[in-house]
């Protein structure tokens, strides 16, 4: 395929000089074109970004897009056509692309500010293992800078015994190299390792402490749940800490080697240029000029790799999270056959994933055709030209003195001078060209500093129960019930813990959703031990968001809430939802949930309670069957019943105040079902129930009615009344 282009090239040529043409002005008008292409590459996106910045808003209505807490008010006609509202809401996009734009990582303050906080997370004190490890890699890669030194003089003077053909000295410095490669290929092993370790280490700081904000106050609910700043915390606790702990170890030494490689080479070579009796400075000056005018140009057409890098690893989460959706909901969307839709969704995921690395492909090949361009070419000139100096500018190694006396010493001596100081001018290139683009390195490191600083400032702060999240309701809608600072919600509600009253009291609690829908906006009532509590209404009413409410999971809004102190051996309340939830481990685990083996000791709880306790809920075939130490995918091996009724089982064994039921029997028969609560009473467990099964009335002492329009009625229960 090459000789028949090159062969239909040459034919066009031919063709063109016989009609009295020159092959010239073809050369001229394809280098011109390529010039003009490459213009227009570099100033599209500068020009693209200038006339979106002048775009007028549509139709005359103001979208007001708050950069603090990532809400979007618009204000328009009150009527408008479809395509009306698709403009607008690809205006709102736009503005919300642009507002993201403005927050994207880069090399400036903020990116240091947060470097720092990472870094004292990583290395805590002057005196730890990571400073340790940091110290020895430290002395590895300055050990590698002198052995590099060494083995370019020991190169300059084999070449300088080869060519006055002095055999012995020869061998003596050959069987010197090999000597001196044993410890020089040691240290170049010992560097990558301890780079590895050293990522290892900082990965490991900061899971841990990544982790113990994850699980402080229930974060790892509350930042999916009530917080949208994160979609994928799961992305960012794996791929995004390995990543940047990986980067920060290889900028380290991609950083530090270089500047110990240029200072100790300068002064090398500096040696070697006043043994010479040559001028020392001109040489310097001239790649000191030549550097930091490529470096400044190569800085001005650098492309936004930070910003680059930050929104990959965006769409790199995002289709991870989608994946992640579909296996935790593939028997819904096989009951539903929505296989054609999820297909869609994860395949737009992942074409928004191959744009953007297109797009970074795109940018990169123009700034490596650059970068290669100074580094390789004029680089390598410019180290010919500092190299060549020291020889053509000194009088006193003249080709006239050379032929005088001890001709073949003075060129041994320039041979020498010149293996040795082109070898050192090779590592100093290369150094120069690791600093070069480790400026690179650095702006993509500023986009995983920024999403990893970014996530443990959204666990700190939901942690504290700050939570920002786009809400659906307007603010004046709410007027009294909520107040809002930086248009998100207050919670101003207050909970108080009794250590001598057992009671569950609300006062004019509001029952509100993470989006800022009041479905109840005023509750009181009160709840003592003993009064078990039967709660109904239709769908969406608050039943279970005030079981979520009694549990911390929702703020309190408004209002006072006094909940009964936790005892040490018993927990105060126990909720149960309709789908039990199944643990990794044995089946002793899945009676004890959450409690430990060795919490279970402590409690005094043998195997034979564990047999009684599920021997309570109809279980007792179980641990016939399987042994307390058996390991399985229990959410697969049970069946609904067998989880509910393992749930329930949990709640025996642990013996809570109040057990918080959501529907928690539907899928036990009435019988069992019957047993269940009336031995749940005999122990002294406070009942609060979500149930739509009428026999179930008669084990409740009081009933809580939602009407679904945000009304409600509490009342003792007529044991009559079905």
């Amino acid at each position: 395929m090459p000789a028949i282009v090159s062969k239909f090239l040459s034919d066009a040529v031919d063709t063109y000089e016989r009609r009295g043409k020159n092959v010239e002005v073809i050369s001229k008008t394809l280098l011109t074109t390529a010039v003009l292409a490459y213009v227009v590459k570099i100033s599209y996106p500068h020009i693209k970004r200038k006339i979106k910045d002048k775009k007028p808003s549509i139709n005359g209505s103001c979208v007001n897009y708050n950069n603090n807490n990532n809400t979007i008010n618009k204000y328009g006609k009150n009527s408008k056509s479809e395509k009306e509202k698709i403009e607008d809401i690809k205006e709102v996009k736009e503005l919300s692309l642009f507002a993201r734009a403005l927050r994207q990582p880069g090399l400036n303050l903020q990116f240091v500010l947060q470097l720092r906080k990472l870094i004292e997370i990583m290395i805590p004190s002057l005196v730890c293992y990571e400073t340790g490890l940091l110290s020895v890699h430290t002395l590895c890669l300055i050990s590698r800078t002198f052995l590099s030194i060494y083995v370019a003089a020991m190169e300059g003077a084999i070449v300088k015994y080869i060519v006055r053909k002095d055999v012995k000295n020869f061998v003596y410095m050959l069987l010197k190299w090999f000597g001196i490669a044993i410890p020089a290929t040691f240290i170049n092993s010992m560097i990558r390792y301890l780079e590895n370790k050293l990522a290892l280490a900082f990965r490991t700081r900061l899971v841990n402490h990544a982790y113990k904000q994850y699980f402080t106050n229930q974060t790892y609910y509350k930042v999916s749940n009530l917080d949208g700043r994160i979609e994928n915390a799961d992305h960012r606790l794996t791929d995004d800490i390995t990543t940047f702990s990986s980067s920060v170890a290889h900028l380290y030494s991609h950083l530090t080697k270089p500047c110990f490689d240029l200072m100790l080479i300068g002064l090398s070579l500096a040696h070697s240029s006043y043994k010479m009796k040559a001028n020392i400075v001109n040489g310097p000056l001239i790649g000191f000029f030549v550097i930091t005018t490529t470096a400044h140009i190569m800085r001005i057409a650098s492309p936004r790799f930070g910003q680059l890098a930050c929104e990959e690893a965006n769409r790199n989460g995002y289709l991870r999270h989608i994946h992640s959706r579909i296996i935790t909901n593939a028997e819904e969307i096989a009951f539903y056959g929505g296989h054609k839709v999820e297909h869609i969704q994860l395949s737009e995921a992942y074409h928004r994933l191959c744009r953007q690395m297109n797009r970074i492909f795109s940018q990169k090949l123009w700034f490596v055709m650059l970068e290669q361009f100074f580094m390789k070419y004029v680089w390598s000139g410019t180290g010919m030209i500092m190299v060549s100096l020291p020889i053509l500018t000194t009088s006193h190694l003249s080709s006239d003195e050379d032929q005088k006396s001890n001709t073949g010493s003075k060129v041994s001596q320039r041979t020498e001078y010149f293996t040795t100081a082109s070898n050192l001018l090779k590592s100093g290139a290369d150094a120069v060209e690791r600093l070069m683009s480790s400026y690179k390195e650095i702006v993509e490191l500023a986009g995983y500093t920024s999403r990893v600083s970014e996530m443990f400032q959204v666990f700190e702060e939901v942690s504290q129960g700050i939570y920002k999240k786009t809400t659906v309701d307007d603010e004046t809608a709410t007027e009294g019930i909520l107040e809002f600072k930086n248009g998100q919600p207050v919670a101003n509600g207050k909970i108080f813990y009794d250590t001598e009253n057992m009671s569950i009291t609300l006062k004019n609690v509001p029952v509100v959703t993470p989006n800022c829908d009041i479905v109840v906006p005023n509750l009181t009532l009160t709840i003592r031990p003993g009064m078990h509590l039967l709660i109904t209404g239709p769908n969406g009413c608050g039943k279970s968001s005030l079981f979520r409410i009694l549990s911390g999971l929702w703020p309190i809004y408004n209002g006072e809430l006094h909940l009964p102190k936790t005892c040490e051996d018993k927990p105060c309340m126990f909720y149960i939802p309709q789908r039990p939830y199944m643990s990794i481990g044995s089946l002793r685990e899945q009676i004890i949930y959450p409690d430990s083996l060795d919490d279970m000791i402590a409690k005094n709880v043998t195997e034979e309670k564990l047999r009684e306790i599920l021997k309570m809920v109809a279980l007792e075939h179980i641990a016939i069957r399987d042994s307390f130490d058996e390991v399985r995918d229990w959410k697969d091996t049970l069946s609904g019943g067998e989880k509910q009724r393992m749930a329930i089982a949990r709640l025996f064994y642990h013996k809570p105040q109040y057990a918080l039921l959501d529907e928690c029997t539907s899928a036990v028969s009435i019988d069992v079902e019957s047993s269940i609560y009336e031995t749940a009473k005999n122990m002294g467990i406070t009942l609060l129930t979500i149930t739509h099964r009428p026999t179930l009335w008669k084990f409740h002492t009081n009933i809580l009615k939602f009407d679904g329009m945000g009304g409600w009625i509490f009342e003792p229960l007529n044991e009559n009344e079905h």
